[in-house]
């Protein structure tokens, strides 16, 4: 009974439009852990890509490969579970406006009102064309219906693969930039898109990329002066008020890698805070290794003696 209230639920959520951001109630300061996970069943009758479950559950593509290593991107296997990634660490950040983190590649956005936090799966920049990363700014202005000009840069590369740019390219369902754009400092932008499959992946020349019903909630609910920090932590972790020890570990950006998948590991950052974390009293440094070399994007309890999971 259970696995076929499971297989409607998803059927008839996939058939739906897609949801907004994932909002979670505000944990009280000292507190960083939020949400829980969540396993479904992909239908026996699916031919859904994994990108119409991570857009279902408000995930990008790069959350659900880190979950669920070795699933088939373009069609899950019928009948299999599907881990979906909706417990995080928030970043070690002021709780305030917009928190974009490159390495998980999520936005948060936390209203005045101090209640909750909304988090938005986003695309960030190319290799070589890197999103900016350790940068507080705040939003400058927003636009509806925003045109599109491309760099002179941009326009060379695509021409490498035969392609041809307009010198403009105008508001529509076509432009590249999709129907609302909030521009952060002076030269980049949080805006839609006309290709969702993008969402969790490098692929924009710099600027942030929600899908179009994510940026279309920003746009009307984030106010022009907002703060915007925007920041690189592959490794977050986090020390809860009932004592456990949480490590949530992603895999960090490359300078040569445009796509998510890599053969080699990427050597993760360590900062003296991070090894005096998973070495300190209480951690099981076993469990806490394991996941470092695992990097699931999920937080995992390494307290010395808790349940795996």
């Amino acid at each position: 009974m259970c696995r076929v209230k499971l297989l409607c639920s998803a059927m008839l959520l996939l058939a739906s439009q897609s949801v907004l951001a994932v909002t979670y109630p505000l944990p009280p300061e000292g507190s960083r852990l939020v949400g829980s996970p969540l396993k479904i069943i992909v239908p026996l009758d699916s031919n859904f890509p994994l990108e119409a479950f991570a857009a279902r559950y408000g995930q990008g593509l790069s959350n659900m490969l880190e979950a669920n290593p070795g699933v088939d991107v373009y069609l899950p296997a019928r009948g299999t579970t599907l881990t979906i990634p909706q417990q995080l660490i928030l970043p070690d950040t002021p709780r305030e406006g917009i928190v974009i983190n490159v390495a998980e590649m999520r936005l948060y956005y936390y209203p005045p009102d101090g209640s909750s936090v909304e988090v938005l799966p986003i695309g960030i920049g190319q290799a070589g064309r890197e999103t900016p990363r350790n940068w507080v700014t705040k939003v400058e202005r927003k636009q509806e219906g925003p045109t599109w000009v491309p760099t002179a840069n941009t326009r060379r590369e695509y021409a490498k693969e035969g392609k041809t740019l307009p010198a403009m390219v105008p508001a529509g369902p076509e432009n590249p930039m999709g129907l609302y754009a909030i521009y952060i400092g002076r030269l980049y932008a949080i805006h839609g898109t006309n290709a969702n499959f993008g969402i969790g992946l490098r692929v924009s020349q710099g600027c942030i990329r929600l899908r179009n019903d994510d940026i279309k909630y920003l746009f009307d609910t984030v106010p022009v002066g907002a703060r915007v920090q925007i920041i690189d932590r592959p490794v977050k972790y986090t020390t809860e008020p009932d004592g456990s020890r949480w490590l949530e570990v992603h895999e960090p950006l490359s300078r040569n890698r445009t796509e998510y998948e890599s053969d080699k590991k990427v050597p993760l950052p360590v900062t003296p805070a991070m090894q005096a974390f998973v070495r300190g009293e209480g951690v099981d440094a076993n469990r806490a290794q394991s996941e470092m070399q695992r990097r699931s994007g999920m937080p995992v309890n390494i307290s010395a003696g808790s349940e795996r999971f």
